[in-house]
């Protein structure tokens, strides 16, 4: 089948993930530009902010960023070494290592949180005028949540 022949559905999809992938690019330099700080360690500074009172172990951490435990333990040797978090073994159950924030990695999530949103505003909201940007909010929801049940279905 010729590539002029494909349903625009697909070229549509190309265009949203192509969207995304350089939309992640942007806010990734900027973060490690202006912040020193590399995506996935901004999101796992986020995840830890969002549980502070019960500290996550490793591989609950690596499960909601879709990181290997390796991977994951590699970044939070770096993150833990940059003085960002602090690594302890579970009080119930030694077999478990739990992650938490320290004061540096709540200061570095407040200053990383500021460029991150002033550069999703520039690039992400900003060339969209205020229906135009509902619009696509709301349609990222449906299409979220409906993608979703799909995989719980799967299971």
């Amino acid at each position: 089948m010729e590539s002029g022949r494909w349903d625009p559905v697909v070229h549509e999809f190309g265009e949203l993930l192509g969207a995304a992938s350089a939309l992640e690019r942007i806010a990734g330099r900027e973060l490690e530009r202006r912040c020193g700080l590399r995506h996935a360690a901004f999101e796992v500074l986020l995840n830890l902010s969002r549980t502070s009172s019960n500290h996550p172990t490793m591989g609950e951490l690596a499960d909601r960023l879709i990181l290997t435990s390796g991977g994951m333990t590699r970044l939070i040797d770096r993150m833990e070494n940059a003085g960002l978090v602090h690594r302890y073994t579970a009080p119930d159950d030694r077999r478990r290592q739990l992650v938490g924030l320290t004061e540096a990695g709540q200061a570095k999530l407040a200053e990383a949180v500021a460029v991150h949103t002033e550069t999703l505003r520039r690039h992400f909201s900003g060339p969209l005028d205020d229906d135009a940007h509902r619009q696509l909010v709301e349609a990222l929801a449906i299409l979220r949540s409906h993608a979703r049940e799909e995989l719980g279905t799967l299971h």
